[in-house]
């Protein structure tokens, strides 16, 4: 933040250097601090050009006193961002870096396939990745962020999840890509997905399906 303050203060000096250098019909030709181009970058080519496009509403404006706000809508307006980071670069370039979001899951809603972002996003696709889980059911994203964010606390690998099911009682079950699956109960996700993998490092037979719906009760069928 300091660092940010001596810079502006740096090109208020440089400003007031050259107006006092200047008579007013010189400085009306200046145009050294307004926006006259706008790089985005982060994204693939085409969805870099269409920020860029909507953007360029921007051009003219003083790049010293240009409010991100006015940035902020359209960018997060593009599901693929997770978030970005705008550097201004004097005399009159506009830097905007996009970090795009990680897909996670993918879905199908209203006839339509989605790939649902980190960001927490529908991001609208024509095509299945066989690599990527597909979720069925009617789910709040918040309920699948604990979900994965309980996975993530354990040594459950997530690439090898398939098909995530969700119910309206609030639970999952998990079915991953070599059969198995995993009926989780609505609370306590992490303790149980814990168990499931003590179960299976333990248990030598083929398992197909870990029932813990019920509290304190293990089902398991081979």
């Amino acid at each position: 933040m300091p660092q940010k303050k001596n810079k502006k203060i740096l090109i208020y000096f440089f400003l007031f250097l050259i107006i006092g250098t200047i008579n007013n019909k010189d400085l009306n030709k200046i145009d050294f601090v307004k926006v006259n181009k706008i790089i985005v970058t982060g994204l693939e080519d085409k969805d870099n050009l269409e920020l860029t496009n909507n953007l360029n509403f921007l051009k003219f404006s003083n790049l010293l006193f240009l409010k991100e706000s006015k940035i902020d809508k359209i960018i997060n307006s593009n599901t693929l961002v997770e978030k970005y980071s705008i550097f201004k670069r004097y005399p009159s370039t506009l830097n905007i870096k996009i970090d795009k979001t990680k897909f996670l899951a993918q879905i199908k809603k209203n006839g339509n396939i989605f790939f649902l972002g980190s960001n927490g996003k529908l991001i609208k696709t024509s095509e299945l990745k066989s690599n990527m889980p597909f979720i069925f059911g009617n789910f709040k994203n918040e309920s699948f962020f604990e979900l994965k964010k309980a996975i993530d606390q354990t040594n459950f690998n997530y690439d090898q999840i398939k098909n995530i099911f969700f119910f309206k009682s609030g639970r999952w079950d998990i079915e991953t890509k070599n059969g198995l699956l995993i009926k989780l109960p609505a609370k306590e996700i992490k303790k149980s997905l814990e168990l499931s993998i003590n179960i299976l490092n333990n248990d030598k037979k083929k398992i197909k399906e870990i029932d813990l719906r019920q509290s304190n009760q293990v089902i398991i069928n081979g």
